[in-house]
């Protein structure tokens, strides 16, 4: 239940703080006086899209914050998945608009997204304007109000759980059917692919090892040249390396007994001597090896030439990727052999999530058949009183192919009287009858959800007298049900049934227009609905037909 409305620096509304009491309230006032405003401080409340614009001119940041109480409504769960502090009896939404466009929502002073303030807002008031009237033309609003009456969120739920697992099911399918047409039509091309590269016979590491050969018997003449240089620099006789220092050892042998340094000298020197020894018989040994031989380099080249085309071709890098491309050849001509095989297990799956769907969608076709008769019950007991004497109303399910709601199409037809014919209620039906219509839906809808809180706008439209009090009664006896009702009214036979009155008008001050919220006294509700029956001449007649009304 909606407790105190806060709004600052709002289009013309520079401050208001207004509270708000359970049962039946009532809104009146001027057109243009900023009813509508209010209303829309309430939607930014409720998520909708905010615009900077809206922001009172002079001002460069406007709030909106609303208490409920919702204690009755068992919402603890939402708080709890969100990490938001919860107060039964005093839940805070607020919403903050700044001229540079920045907008922030809190729940409890725990900044929150829109899509979150949305959710709980939806549970907390609903707000039925004009505009709603038009979803009477649309199936998917006939449905809901249905499904909400039938009572099994649960069940449609699964379904839809199924059938979302049914589509993808039979999108895998479309996509397999398409790839086996496209591999069957590729088939030889693929084959042809996979035997070329078999031929090749690749090896990984392969290509490294061509190249470093290549590489090598290209400059065997430079090798052996340098190689032969090293070697006669190490061991040739007389002037070698390896040589001179034996014969360098041997001098420092010969004198080690008259100068003990020598010895650690020659131990060092032969040392080295041994080290380049071996680096001499290395470099003979590969002085040996080295030998270009024209057919073998031949040989290289041509293999890598091959894998050199290979990897040009199918667009590689390496021969790991022609290995890669090989294998997943196979596996694509492997996957168009079983293709059949693949095909009908999937197709089988398909089949059985088909049949769950149908199942789960024919137990919702037998709760939404048992639903539209409770509608059609409730709807004519409820138009009756509200001047319709020879109502008719009916839903009509008809079948259809299984989509996400079901299988399901849902028509509220309508007549007023005997003499038309049942037809589409939007296509038969007029702005008054739409209102009552729309009021009774709201009025049933409102018992199977719980909402703490409901706002008309407007709903009399095309109604009086009688009607509209017989309406104002059923508005009364829906905020005696444990919840909060407020109409926003221009006729003073609802207003009066209001066991609380506010008027919305506006004043001139210093700074220009500005719209003004009041809660009206007793004496007040006299003249406020005395000026509704007469106008701004009020009469004694009004004054004694406004008190009448409320029964004073």
């Amino acid at each position: 239940m909606l407790k105190q409305l806060y709004i600052k620096n709002y289009t013309l509304i520079d401050e208001l703080n207004m509270e708000f009491f359970p049962g039946f309230s009532v809104i009146t006032g001027e057109t243009g006086a900023g009813k509508s405003i209010i209303l829309g401080a309430i939607g930014l409340l409720l998520g909708q899209r905010a615009d900077s614009k809206e922001i009172k001119m002079g001002s460069d940041k406007c709030q909106i914050e609303a208490h409920f109480d919702i204690s009755r409504y068992n919402m603890e769960v939402f708080f709890q998945e969100n990490d938001i502090d919860y107060d039964a009896q005093d839940c805070i939404i607020r919403r903050e608009l700044t001229s540079a466009g920045k907008s922030r929502a809190f729940i409890n002073d725990t900044p929150v997204s829109l899509a979150m303030l949305k959710e709980l807002g939806e549970q907390l008031v609903d707000v039925h304007s004009q505009h709603q009237n038009l979803l009477l033309n649309k199936q998917d609003f006939q449905l809901s109000l249905v499904d909400i009456i039938a009572g099994k969120p649960k069940e449609l739920s699964a379904y839809q759980d199924a059938f979302n697992a049914y589509q993808s099911l039979q999108r895998e399918l479309d996509e397999l059917k398409e790839n086996i047409a496209r591999n069957r039509d590729n088939v030889d091309f693929l084959q042809f692919q996979y035997d070329e590269l078999c031929s090749a016979n690749l090896i990984v590491g392969e290509q490294e090892e061509l190249e470093q050969k290549q590489d090598t018997m290209s400059h065997s003449e430079d090798i052996k040249s340098a190689l032969y240089e090293a070697d006669n620099a190490l061991s040739a006789e007389g002037t070698g390396i390896v040589e001179q220092l034996r014969t360098t050892v041997s001098a420092l042998r010969s004198i080690e007994k008259v100068l003990p340094v020598a010895g650690e000298l020659t131990q060092r020197i032969d040392s080295c001597h041994i080290e380049l020894k071996d680096i001499s018989q290395d470099i003979s040994s590969l002085l040996e090896d080295i030998d270009f031989d024209p057919a073998e380099l031949d040989a290289i080249s041509s293999r890598l030439d091959r894998i050199y085309d290979l990897e040009k071709k199918y667009h590689c890098e390496t021969i790991e990727e022609l290995v890669s491309l090989r294998e997943q050849l196979q596996q694509q001509l492997a996957n168009i052999e079983n293709s059949d095989e693949a095909l009908a297990e999937l197709e089988a799956k398909c089949q059985q999530q088909q049949a769950k769907c149908q199942q789960l969608a024919d137990s919702l076709t037998r709760q939404r058949l048992k639903a539209s008769k409770q509608i059609e019950k409730e709807m004519l007991s409820r138009l009756v009183p509200l001047g319709m004497p020879n109502v008719r109303f009916e839903v009509r399910i008809e079948k259809m192919s299984l989509s996400r709601s079901g299988q399901d199409k849902v028509l509220f037809l309508f007549s007023a009287n005997t003499s038309t014919p049942l037809q589409p209620i939007a296509q038969v039906a007029s702005g008054g009858e739409i209102a009552r219509v729309m009021l009774a839906l709201k009025v049933m809808i409102s018992g199977a959800v719980k909402l703490p809180t409901i706002i008309f706008d407007e709903i009399d439209t095309g109604v009086s007298g009688k009607i509209a009090e017989k309406m104002a009664q059923m508005m009364r006896e829906m905020g005696a049900c444990e919840r909060q009702v407020i109409s926003i009214t221009h006729l003073p036979q609802i207003a009066a049934l209001g066991s609380t009155h506010y008027k919305v008008y506006k004043e001139e001050t210093a700074q220009g227009t500005a719209s003004r919220m009041q809660l009206l006294s007793k004496d007040e509700r006299v003249r406020e609905i005395a000026q509704m029956l007469s106008g701004s001449d009020i009469t004694d007649a009004a004054i004694d037909n406004a008190k009448e009304l409320l029964k004073i």
